[in-house]
């Protein structure tokens, strides 16, 4: 993911106004509906209500209960779209295979990155992965031989040093979940005191509702009673979670978005789901992505992505 991070990030910085404007159609109406990530929620949201100011006809619905509810749903043709913040699993693809005879389509629509959060008033300056795994996690395989449990173990003092740490977390079902748990956790389980939230903006404000806590979420949703703070993979070369980090793939917690379609192999979209996802890779869609918190792709990778579903940039 990372390497995929890097080889484009030139290209994003220097291909992100090559996007194309999106020019309405005649003729499209219907329902969109769209199930799955909580992470991707916000975005979703705001494509589908744009969508329907160029098209009042449209009818937007947007379920978002974790990216592990969008398989089943696009299998079931109970939703159009599929947003989740990982890569399907296999034994989703292959349930989605033996129900339509083809694979489901992934489009990378976007790029986040997992973010840590403590309180505002938190002095701890950055953490890295082994120390992130001795907090979170009860099977320690990152390399660690003691867990962390209190605030003093990670050498802050004064009144810090007597308060034991409060972990929040995703659910589950959350891709968000499985993200942090395979590259923070190094794979490992995590502890049974982490308090598993519904969704990523209650994770932020549970972070911001004490002093002692701290969670894991997508940096877009950052408040002002948290910071966000900056991680490494070893050491303390500590690395912030900007865009230009997050791009470039230096950050260490990035990740491509998805949508998942049900694109059969020799038959075109409807109209109302192709205008939808080249509104998506539109400039106006990408704006959205930003104002979301997220960090837009390139026009490069968007070009690929509509070739996916037999779309061109510009096609009517």
């Amino acid at each position: 993911m990372l390497t995929l991070l890097l080889l484009v990030s030139n290209a994003c910085l220097a291909s992100q106004t090559l996007l194309p404007d999106y020019q309405k159609v005649p003729g499209i109406s219907g329902t969109l509906t769209s199930v799955g990530s909580d992470t991707l929620a916000g975005m979703t949201t705001l494509w589908v209500e744009e969508f329907k100011q160029l098209y009042p006809s449209v009818n937007g619905q947007v379920q978002a209960s974790g990216s592990s509810t969008a398989p089943p749903a696009l299998t079931e043709r109970t939703a159009q779209f599929g947003p989740m913040s990982r890569p399907m699993r296999n034994r989703e693809i292959e349930a989605f295979e033996r129900e339509h005879g083809y694979k489901p389509t992934a489009l990378r629509v976007a790029i986040d990155a997992i973010g840590i959060f403590v309180h505002r008033d938190n002095p701890i300056e950055g953490l890295n992965f082994v120390q992130l795994d001795s907090i979170f996690s009860a099977t320690l395989r990152c390399g660690s031989t003691q867990q962390i449990n209190r605030w003093a173990d990670l050498g802050l003092d004064y009144q810090w040093a007597k308060r034991g740490i409060q972990l929040f977390g995703r659910n589950s079902v959350s891709g968000t979940y499985g993200y942090f748990k395979k590259h923070a956790l190094c794979g490992g389980d995590f502890k049974n005191s982490v308090n598993e939230q519904p969704g990523s903006a209650s994770v932020v404000q549970s972070v911001g509702s004490a002093v002692n806590t701290i969670g894991y979420s997508g940096v877009g949703y950052q408040v002002s009673d948290v910071k966000l703070l900056p991680i490494a993979q070893r050491g303390s070369e500590y690395i912030e979670a900007s865009q230009e980090n997050i791009l470039s793939g230096e950050y260490p917690l990035s990740r491509y978005l998805y949508v998942y379609v049900n694109k059969h192999p020799s038959k075109p979209l409807r109209p109302i789901e192709r205008e939808f996802i080249r509104f998506i890779y539109s400039l106006q869609g990408q704006a959205l992505v930003a104002k979301d918190g997220y960090v837009a792709i390139s026009a490069q990778i968007a070009r690929q992505e509509l070739a996916k579903v037999g779309i061109t940039a510009h096609s009517d």
